[in-house]
């Protein structure tokens, strides 16, 4: 049974340094959670080199084969961890992803580079759902965006590393080196977080409506609510339609600079992490603060800053694809990346606040369900396949072709935030704040 969550009167800024510390561990297993996934990507033209993979074989790694295990593992996991120990629970799944990075550097043909993929999505579906719910009970709800925008911070963090970590390893001792050296910081930073993360308790730091403490919930009442509020679904319609583009670019973007931009290895290193880690990370920084201060005006900017942040991020989106220069690529991509992930925090933070606190995990795994497999299983098996579609056509430029095709997707995503900006609208004047 899920702890009941005592009444405290805690000030909106007051923060124990174990949060901190939390926090900063949490952040450093998401780094790593990141990094592990974004190896493929990062390494795809050696990958392809070697097992002489297909762009279509290629998506559906990273694709649609991972996200089948890592959304839909996501959910029983986040029902175990709303009812046990959730650092126990995050501590097992970084030692699995972990372990499982390892195993695809040991993989010689594409059949088990598949099975050691689809492991990856299982250890990694245990990881950022429980850490939303430990930082949500970490910190009150006045620092919650800004918690979760540092957080959020990971993903930024991590590719910039793998990138800089996995192409310099590569480039100096193969492929299969880089997955066997990262996969072992995981192992190492698995049990750190069981040693160090204490389990906070549920809902201590939230004021509930009415004076009443929270009841426990089972999985389908939980799967009920959120799939029949208007502010949730379209929340992770919306952020699966933005990471349809984002994941869709992203697995590819590596392969894209090499192959038709002419970067090497070695520049890969540095330059695309820079441009990504600098732009990636201040704007999910930014956002995160942005969050903060305008939701306490309107619980609409939720939805208004990630809507403005894709239709600033067209112009840059055109220029990375259309520009023959990767030095150019890559200033056009640094503001890109600025703007394409406002949306990261702002529905993370909506949905952890909208949701009782015995529903946190599972929500939380439910937001991922809905926006990775839009997202990370659909947008990189739609750009592989197009890949391979224009080939024959376009044999210099295929990946050009099958990027220009995601432009329709910042459009739809813009839609989906406008339609949420109006139900926050509604449930803000039918209700005065709309309470879990």
């Amino acid at each position: 049974m899920t702890q009941a969550a005592p009444l405290l009167d805690v000030a909106p800024d007051a923060v124990d340094r174990r949060a901190w510390i939390a926090l900063g561990l949490l952040w450093f297993v998401y780094v790593l959670n990141f990094l592990d996934r974004q190896l493929l990507a990062i390494l795809a033209k050696p990958i392809q080199d070697s097992l002489q993979i297909s762009d279509g074989q290629l998506g559906l790694l990273g694709g649609l084969y991972f996200a089948l295990f890592y959304c839909f593992i996501a959910i029983p996991v986040g029902w175990l961890a709303d009812r046990s120990n959730r650092v126990k629970v995050l501590s097992l799944a970084c030692a699995i992803w972990s372990a499982a990075t390892m195993l695809c550097g040991v993989a010689r043909s594409y059949p088990q580079l598949v099975v050691a993929r689809m492991t990856v999505g299982v250890g990694e579906a245990g990881g950022v759902p429980p850490s939303y719910a430990i930082i949500a009970d970490y910190f009150p709800p006045g620092r919650r965006g800004t918690a979760l925008g540092i957080y959020n911070l990971g993903p930024p963090v991590g590719a910039a590393l793998g990138i800089a970590f996995g192409a310099s390893i590569a480039a100096a001792f193969g492929w299969r080196a880089a997955f066997l050296v990262l996969g072992a910081a995981g192992i190492v930073a698995a049990m750190a977080t069981l040693l160090i993360v204490r389990e906070p308790l549920r809902g201590g730091l939230d004021r509930l409506r009415g004076g009443v403490t929270a009841p426990s919930t089972d999985f389908w009442n939980t799967v009920a609510m959120f799939f029949s509020r208007p502010t949730l679904i379209l929340a992770a319609l919306g952020s699966g339609a933005t990471q349809f583009v984002t994941y869709g670019l992203g697995n590819f973007t590596a392969l894209f600079l090499m192959r038709e931009k002419g970067m090497s290895l070695g520049d890969v290193a540095i330059y695309y992490a820079l441009a990504l880690g600098i732009g990636m990370s201040a704007g999910i920084f930014v956002s995160g603060r942005l969050i903060d201060r305008f939701t306490r005006r309107s619980k609409q900017a939720y939805a208004l800053l990630p809507a403005a942040s894709l239709i600033l991020a067209i112009p840059f989106y055109l220029g990375f694809v259309w520009t023959s220069s990767w030095p150019t690529a890559l200033l056009f991509l640094a503001g890109l990346m600025f703007l394409n992930y406002f949306y990261l925090s702002a529905s993370v933070t909506l949905v952890q606040q909208e949701v009782r606190p015995d529903q946190r995990v599972m929500s939380g795994a439910l937001l991922l369900l809905v926006m990775n497999f839009i997202g990370l299983g659909l947008g990189p098996t739609y750009v592989g396949a197009a890949s391979d579609f224009f080939r024959s056509s376009y044999p210099e430029h295929s990946l050009q072709m099958a990027l220009y095709t995601l432009m329709p997707f910042y459009l739809l995503a813009t839609l989906l935030f406008l339609l949420l900006a109006r139900a926050l609208r509604g449930a803000n004047t039918e209700n005065g704040e709309s309470a879990p």
